[in-house]
Parts: C-alpha cells; sequence; structure tokens
C-alpha cells in the first residue's frame, strides 16, 4: 500500500499511480459503471486519466485517490477532490466512481464523507460541489447523504447535471 491520504472504518484512499492504469481498467472498461460518462476508456485514456490526476496533486495538492479495502487490500474504485470549471470559475468537486461489484455496500458515501472532511479540514475549502448526472439516483444519494443540496442544473458534456453543493458551517 502506497501513499496513503486518508483511511476510514472499512477503507484506504491513497494516491494514484502509473502502475493503477490495469486496476482502473475494471472500472474504466464497464459500460454500466461509465453509463454516466461520454463513454467507457480504454488503456491510452485510462493513462491520459492518471496523468491528469498526478497534475492535480501537484497543482492543486488534491486529486481523485485510489479506494481499496482497509481489510483485504482490494481495489473498490477512486474517489476524491478534483477542480471542475464551473460558470468560468474553478469550484473543488468531489467525485467517485466504483467497480460494479463494489456497488451498494455504501463504500461512495463512507469516502466522499472523508474528502469532505479532508476537504474542509485539510485544504481549507469553503465549498466543495458534486456534478451529477440528471439521470444517476444512486450517486445522487451518495451527494445527498454528505450532506449536499441541489445548487443549479447546468448542461455541461452534452448532458443536463443537477450541481450539488456543500458549505463548511462557521462555528
Amino acid at each position: 500500500m502506497s501513499n496513503p491520504v486518508l483511511s476510514t472504518e472499512r477503507l484506504i484512499l491513497r494516491r494514484m499511480t502509473e502502475d493503477d492504469i490495469e486496476i482502473l481498467m475494471e472500472i474504466f472498461s464497464d459500460p454500466e459503471a461509465m453509463k454516466y460518462y461520454p463513454s467507457t476508456k480504454n488503456e491510452q485514456q485510462a493513462s491520459e486519466w492518471v496523468d491528469w490526476t498526478l497534475r492535480n496533486y501537484d497543482t492543486y495538492e488534491t486529486g481523485l485517490w485510489i479506494v481499496e479495502d482497509k481489510a483485504t487490500g482490494d481495489f473498490l474504485g477512486q474517489c476524491g477532490i478534483v477542480p471542475q470549471e464551473l460558470e468560468d470559475v474553478i469550484e473543488m468537486e468531489i467525485g467517485y466512481l466504483f467497480a460494479r461489484r463494489a456497488w451498494g455496500n455504501g463504500y461512495a458515501t463512507e469516502a466522499a464523507l472523508a474528502c469532505k472532511k479532508y476537504g474542509f479540514e485539510q485544504l481549507g475549502l469553503s465549498k466543495l460541489i458534486s456534478f451529477v448526472d440528471i439521470n444517476n439516483t444512486p450517486s445522487a444519494k451518495v451527494a445527498e447523504r454528505i450532506g449536499m443540496t441541489v445548487e443549479k442544473m447546468i448542461h455541461k458534456w452534452e448532458k443536463e447535471i443537477l450541481v450539488y453543493a456543500v458549505f463548511l458551517k462557521k462555528e
């Protein structure tokens, strides 16, 4: 296990590396897991995804992290905080994308909650967003479970996207 960033009761979130392309293909090559993305990805596109993530680490000190089962070390998916352009402003998004075999176990919610805490406490952010395809009910439920509410609807990636947001609560 290399580069752990966060851990929860059941999960380890660690930095992504070039060596993760093969395991990421479990998600990227699955049409069902990629249903709300423009398309599946081949290995070259997965490599570009990893490169983008590594650039985010350098630029923003955050990005998507590989999510592993704490007990077994099994790859479950990816979750983290990434920059997204929203109406000409860079906002920080909690993103999550899990292998289909990991769905329905609360992993996305657990990882996203840890990312929310990290964003507010470690990165000093005052707002986090999530982009959710209007038809992606499971993803919307994750956003709602971590305290996000719909801020607006936008047209992005040739689809209707709900913008969920959560703000740092001032003490």
